[in-house]
This record gives structure tokens, C-alpha cells and sequence, in this order.
């Protein structure tokens, strides 16, 4: 259905060399495309209450519900992101992008609970979009301005993260749970007309069978030094992200005032200031290369965990904590996938495969082990434990820089 769908709607965009300056308004959908399929995975967070409520699950059954999309997101990176690399991109994206919406769909109707995570799994394995749009960017980008264009994608992608919970626990309030996914699902639509419209066509140069494609991945791993390198660095980040992100619910509730999930969900409306920044990394990364802005970004993430735990007794502090928390993590993470890509134009697609794989092992560790230090040690022990796995990441670049000295140019 979803092929028949990209093949039925007519396209205007021309085909461009990888040359070719990237049209604005074609960077500027990318990045709301990016931010508005990742916002998928995270609507229901919210609204647990209601969904639990409506469809009479138990609150122990309930906590898979948040739990569907991401298993199902991990899968599909490992699984559907390496075929951006043998598969007409433009196709591929807007396929995937209107599949989604048959997936949102089937949540929105949902009668039970058991066919809201099954729809919702296969929504988070479909939601893979921004991980072909950006891959797909880089290849469109000239060298010069690739990490500014991936920045730029990148800002979309978080602030759609971030203003998810945002839109779905207003939303739902006023409309209805079921109304949330309805509005999704038609957005969804409405984007893969876009895409298919204004999206270049980009035929693939690589052709391998599927099952030698995912064998592949093995052997990048092993052949490219950069990939493990950066891997690592961005294990470390998204470890570090995820340790405040998993626990500032339960810090602001075990504050004197008690504060509940609608201020909770408002620090992501902060967080945006720290996504609005992610162009200019991606400049410095254009301009500086990628270790020294790695080693500024991690040393900033330690630095923000110093003032959350000096300051994060009030809001005020928590919030300007939260901003740079927020830049820095998405520093790494930008410097890190433009060195990235730069590797192998016909393999980007595996290559961001492989590195996104470890960021998301890293995000489920620190989330594992910021509950670990909130229950034996409070805030206090959350940020030590940020910055202990911002700290790890420092020893990689420590590690790396001695070795890109003695075989590598100095800003590689």
C-alpha cells in the first residue's frame, strides 16, 4: 500500500547533484518531517492515564504502552534504516512516512490494549523516517556546509521530540486520547504528500541483496575505527540525556512543592532553546572538525550536572540546567554524525545504522542507571551518574586524540 502510495503521487522536485546547494524550504521539511515522525513515540507518554482508563487496562499492563514504540524503534533502525542504502530514497521515505499513518490509525481505533501496543509497536519500527532523512541530507549536502545542514534537520528532530508530550497532554485534554492519534495519523498523510512533492529523487549506487546488506554491518563495524570512535562519544551523551530525562518527574515530585507531569512536561518546552542552537554546532563541526567540539560538548554536559546539583532545588535552576544539558548533548551528537557520514557515501544509511544502534544503548543504560542512583541516592547520585557517563565519553576523546595525532590529521 505504502509503494503504491509513492508511486500514485506526482513529483515536482528535480533531481540534484550532490554539488548542488540544498534549496531552504527542502532543508527546512526535512526538519519538520524529522520532528513530527519522531513525535510519534511519544505521545502516549501523557496519556497513560486516560488510554489505562479508557481501554480498562491495569497500571502494571499500562507501562508497556511506552514501551512498545521504542522496542519497536530499535528494530527498525537495526532492520529498515540499511536500506536507505539500496533502495530509491525519496520512495522509501515517503512509503514509510504514509505507512505510519495507517499504524496511527489502527491506535486511534484500538478497542483493547493488546491491538493499542501491537499498532503502537509497529508505528515505533515505521517511525525510522528521521534516521533516512538525515543520511539522505548529508549525501545532499556539499562538504563545506554538511554538518550546518544536519544541524539544522537535527534542531527539528529534538524540538519535535521535545513539544510532543507538550501537544499530546493538550490535546488529549480537550479532545480526547483517541483525537491525539486521529491528528497524527492525518498529519502523517499530509507529510508524505509533501515529501513526495518536494524531495529530490535520489537513486541508490549500491546494489546488494538484503540479507548481505544487514552481514555488512559487521564489517563496517571492524573497517571503520571512526564509526567505533564516534559510536562511543555518542553511547556517552545519550547516556547522560537519558539520565535526567528518566528521572525529573520523580525529582520534581519529591520537591517541598511537589510540582506534578504538567510541569514536568513544560521543561521540554525549555529544551527547545537548546535544539535552536544545534545549527551553530553543526557549523562548528563544518569549521573545527570533529574531536574538539566533542571534548567542549561532553566537558559542558559534566559542567551542566554540577549546576543541576547545586542548583536544581528550584525550577529556576533546573531550567537553565535543562538548556545546557540539552545543547550539549546535541553538540556531541551533531559532531559526531557528521564525521559519520562523512565516511562512505554509499553506506550511510548502515553507517548511521551502527551508530544510532549504540546511542540507543546508551540511552536505555543511563535510564537503567539513573534509577538505580535516584533510589540509593537521590539527585544527588543522578548527577553524579550524569556526569560520570558525560565523564567516559571525555576518556574516549582523550584516548582517540592520541591516536588521530600519530595516524590522523589533527581535527579528524
Amino acid at each position: 500500500m505504502s509503494a503504491a502510495f509513492a508511486r500514485i503521487l506526482p513529483s515536482r522536485a528535480p533531481r540534484m547533484s550532490v554539488s548542488e546547494k540544498i534549496p531552504r524550504r527542502v532543508i527546512a521539511l526535512m526538519a519538520f518531517a524529522s520532528g513530527a515522525t519522531a513525535a510519534n513515540l511519544y505521545y502516549n507518554q501523557p496519556l497513560l492515564n486516560e488510554i489505562g482508563a479508557s481501554l480498562n487496562a491495569s497500571e502494571r499492563m499500562l507501562g508497556l504502552v511506552p514501551t512498545a514504540p521504542q522496542v519497536g524503534y530499535a528494530l527498525g533502525i537495526l532492520l529498515l534504516v540499511p536500506l536507505g542504502d539500496t533502495l530509491e530514497r525519496r520512495r522509501t521515505i515517503v512509503g514509510l512516512t504514509a505507512a505510519i499513518s495507517v499504524a496511527l490509525a489502527a491506535i486511534a481505533l484500538a478497542p483493547n490494549l493488546a491491538v493499542l501496543l501491537a499498532a503502537s509497536f509497529a508505528a515505533g519500527v515505521l517511525t525510522v523516517v528521521p534516521q533516512l532523512l538525515i543520511p539522505f541530507a548529508a549525501h545532499l549536502a556539499p562538504i563545506e556546509t554538511r554538518g550546518r545542514t544536519v544541524g539544522t534537520i537535527m534542531s527539528g528532530l529534538l524540538i519535535g521530540i521535545l513539544l510532543s508530550r507538550t501537544a499530546a497532554g493538550f490535546l488529549g485534554t480537550w479532545l480526547g486520547w483517541r483525537a491525539v492519534f486521529w491528528f497524527a495519523a492525518a498529519l502523517m498523510l499530509v507529510l508524505a504528500i509533501l515529501l513526495r512533492t518536494m524531495l529530490p529523487a535520489q537513486q541508490p549506487s549500491l546494489r546488494m541483496t538484503y540479507p548481505a546488506l544487514l552481514a555488512s554491518l559487521g564489517k563496517l563495524w571492524r573497517d571503520e575505527p571512526v564509526v567505533r570512535r564516534h559510536a562511543l562519544l555518542g553511547a556517552s551523551s545519550f547516556a547522560s540525556f537519558s539520565v535526567f530525562w528518566a528521572t525529573l518527574a520523580l525529582h520534581l515530585d519529591a520537591l517541598p512543592q511537589r510540582y506534578g507531569a504538567d510541569v514536568a512536561g513544560l521543561f521540554g518546552v525549555v529544551g527547545v532553546a537548546g535544539a535552536l542552537a544545534a545549527p551553530l554546532t553543526g557549523r562548528q563541526a563544518d569549521r573545527h572538525g570533529g574531536l574538539r567540539v566533542n571534548a567542549l560538548a561532553l566537558s559542558m554536559l559534566v559542567l551542566s550536572y554540577v549546576a543541576l546539583a547545586i542548583f536544581g532545588a528550584n525550577l529556576v535552576g533546573l531550567a537553565v540546567g535543562v538548556i545546557f544539558l540539552d545543547l550539549a548533548a546535541q553538540s556531541n551528537h551533531i559532531t559526531n554524525q557528521t564525521r559519520v557520514y562523512a565516511l562512505d557515501p554509499n553506506a550511510r544509511g548502515r553507517l548511521n545504522t551502527l551508530y544510532m544502534v549504540a546511542c540507543f544503548v546508551g540511552s536505555s543504560a543511563g535510564a537503567l542507571l539513573a534509577s538505580l542512583a535516584w533510589n540509593r541516592w537521590g539527585w544527588p547520585g543522578v548527577c553524579a551518574a550524569g556526569a560520570a557517563t558525560a565523564a567516559l565519553g571525555g576518556l574516549v576523546v582523550i584516548s582517540s586524540r592520541r591516536r588521530v595525532l600519530a595516524s590522523e590529521p589533527a581535527d579528524a
